[in-house]
């Protein structure tokens, strides 16, 4: 039996929301970039540096982090590789003005300024490649 459009079956649950953290010490940078990826139905934490990220980061809830580099104390690329060494396949998006040349810990690099849509083409792609959800 077809199900109407837009209508669950009743024995599936709709698909349980990506949850992305935000790593930024700049607050109207942190804000505007979680309004904006919250605005896809993405669920959003954010931390304003890297240290407050990592004890958030939890592997089986985010599904991706983004940061800034340049943070008082841990820099974002000490976080990255962190939480690489916790849970390599998480894909790390560095959105920062001052990004390193190369990193292997980061799975993209967009410079600041920049569009949000390029930052939300980014997390889509770096999302698409990865793992599915619970491996």
């Amino acid at each position: 039996m077809r199900q109407p459009k837009g209508r669950q079956p009743e024995n599936m649950s709709p698909p349980s929301p990506i949850t992305i953290l935000v790593a930024d010490d700049n607050d109207a940078s942190r804000l505007i970039t979680k309004w904006f990826l919250a605005s896809f139905d993405y669920v959003i934490e954010s931390a304003r540096t890297a240290e407050e990220a990592l004890s958030r980061f939890d592997p089986a809830r985010h599904r991706l982090v983004i940061t800034d580099n340049c943070m008082p104390g841990m820099s974002g690329v000490e976080m990255a590789q962190a939480i690489k060494a916790r849970s390599p396949s998480t894909p790390i998006l560095m959105y920062s003005a001052n990004p390193p040349e190369d990193c292997p810990f980061l799975d993209g690099v967009i410079q600041k300024p920049a569009h949000l849509l390029d930052v939300k083409d980014a997390v889509d792609r770096l999302l698409a490649a990865g793992p599915p959800p619970g491996q």
